[in-house]
């Protein structure tokens, strides 16, 4: 099954979209508002609770009762209203993150305000259409204190089309940021999986956007998926195991414990690490005992890692390797983990 595919439809009963890749599973999104109050996306007005010494951050009071974690509490007081979006998921029981940096995302436009400025997703290479979408966008824009990035779907879009997009996603803005003071409330709810795919999923175009889990893999992808062991090329495999402190994984070999296996392990490994987690929904602190490599050899494997997360949407930090022989990472928490969201669902 060749080409970027997009599949819609019911897992377990949540509503989910998988985007397959040439007949591999590369994202999944799963409906997370019977886990979360408020899922990842949404923008609220909360209310500023007390900081936390020493955690450089605040708690936010959210709507229904909610609590929501802020690092950036410079300038804030208890008791104060405040704008944030969810940033992440989270496990149960502790405070959801949030950021003040607010984005309104459509298919084709990302309004971002407190960054002015309007920039043409690099994917857009003509110069002469780069300038026409540049020009479209600033008639829109005109007298707004805020940025706007144009995507790459917007390259097909006709013009007429594309300004009422962008005024679209900018009235919503305006209408968001004049409703800063009061209760904390909803103000913009999170997309639904089929919402954010045919949104986030536009770049590049996918061939095909069908329905139907089990007959394109999906099914038996997302099972795999709930299993620790990942297969690797030539007999090893990477166990991925999640702990409430961090996500250990462990590169194993197989019969062969040579070094030659030991290194092409763990380039598998380092290659698809950020595949899986990013399908598993995992993030925090990642803890890698990759198999035993001489030293000289460390500094290609991290170069594997390095290029491995390059492209990923989440932000991903690579510590290096610890005084014992592990690498560690640590990748933000963008959705609710896999596991979290299927459990008990079969």
């Amino acid at each position: 099954m060749k080409g970027r595919i997009v599949v819609l439809g019911q897992l377990h009963g949540l509503e989910a979209a998988a985007l397959m890749v040439d007949g591999r599973i590369e994202d999944l999104l799963l409906d997370s508002s019977e886990a979360l109050a408020l899922a990842p996306g949404a923008i609220c007005r909360g209310r500023v609770e007390r900081q936390m010494k020493g955690q450089g951050g605040v708690f936010i009071t959210l709507p229904g009762g909610e609590k929501g974690f802020l690092r950036e509490a410079r300038g804030l007081v208890p008791g104060q209203s405040l704008l944030v979006q969810i940033a992440g998921g989270t496990e149960p029981g502790k405070a959801l993150p949030l950021s003040l940096r607010l984005l309104f995302k459509s298919r084709y436009a990302i309004v971002t305000p407190g960054a002015p400025g309007i920039n043409v997703s690099r994917r857009i290479q003509d110069e002469d259409l780069r300038e026409g979408l540049q020009a479209i966008a600033g008639v829109v824009m005109e007298g707004s204190d805020m940025g706007l990035i144009l995507r790459s779907a917007c390259e097909d879009v006709e013009d007429g089309e594309l300004a009422e997009d962008i005024a679209a996603m900018r009235d919503l803005a305006e209408a968001v940021l004049a409703d800063a003071e009061g209760a904390p409330e909803l103000l913009v709810d999170a997309p639904g999986p089929h919402e954010a795919a045919w949104r986030d999923w536009a770049e590049p175009a996918p061939d095909e956007v069908v329905e139907g889990f089990e007959e394109h893999g999906v099914l038996e992808a997302v099972d795999a998926l709930r299993a620790p062991r990942v297969a690797l090329p030539g007999g090893g495999h990477m166990m991925i195991e999640p702990t409430r402190a961090l996500i250990a994984v462990d590169i194993n070999t197989g019969a062969d414990t040579s070094p030659a296996a030991s290194l092409k392990a763990n380039i598998a490994a380092a290659r698809d690490l950020p595949r899986q987690l990013r399908l598993r929904g995992l993030g925090g602190q990642v803890v890698v005992d990759f198999a035993p490599i001489p030293k000289k050899d460390r500094s290609a494997l991290e170069q594997q890692l390095r290029a491995a997360f390059k492209g990923e949407a989440a932000e991903t930090s690579l510590a290096g390797w610890t005084p014992l022989g592990m690498f560690e990472l640590v990748r933000k928490r963008d959705r609710v983990a896999l596991a979290q969201l299927l459990e008990g669902r079969g």
